[in-house]
């Protein structure tokens, strides 16, 4: 993809993705990084994109890598209680039940579920959307929900 174009995209889309981020990562340097390296992968790939599809395509990339993210690093910075630092099995086993005790006591029982379903059997949105008989919508604002709690609590 040409830079010129890579370069309007950016002036053009920059700041709604970056909203996006915001709002399901909730940390300003995360979204600029998520956003930034969607720009860089686009300058480096060999994705077309045509004038017409551009923006939802990269709001989804954004929404996408967020949620990746989200899977790869909030769950375990929060399952390890204190990031950049070293556990040995028995702290962790710890506060993993730390991390289950105050699920039980703090979520709904939906929220409970519908975190189980995301975090500990993988399913998609869509999959626990159908599975509680709700929104995808509804089962984000759960999730983010249930995440902002955790988050909270454990990144003191």
């Amino acid at each position: 993809m040409e830079r010129q174009m890579i370069q309007q995209l950016f002036m053009q889309h920059y700041a709604k993705m970056l909203r996006v981020a915001r709002t399901i990562l909730y940390d300003e340097q995360e979204s600029q990084d998520v956003v930034c390296d969607i720009f860089a992968s686009l300058l480096h790939g060999h994705v077309a994109l045509m004038p017409e599809t551009a923006e939802n395509y990269l709001l989804r990339s954004v929404r996408n890598r967020c949620l990746k993210r989200l899977r790869h690093t909030s769950v375990p910075i929060a399952a390890s209680g204190y990031a950049g630092q070293t556990d040995d099995s028995e702290e962790e086993d710890e506060r993993l039940a730390d991390i289950d005790e105050f699920i039980a006591s703090h979520l709904s029982a939906q929220e409970q579920r519908i975190f189980r379903h995301r975090f500990s059997d993988g399913l998609s949105y869509e999959e626990i959307a159908t599975a509680e008989g709700i929104s995808r919508v509804a089962v984000w604002k759960h999730l983010s929900h249930a995440l902002n709690l955790i988050r909270n609590h454990f990144n003191k």
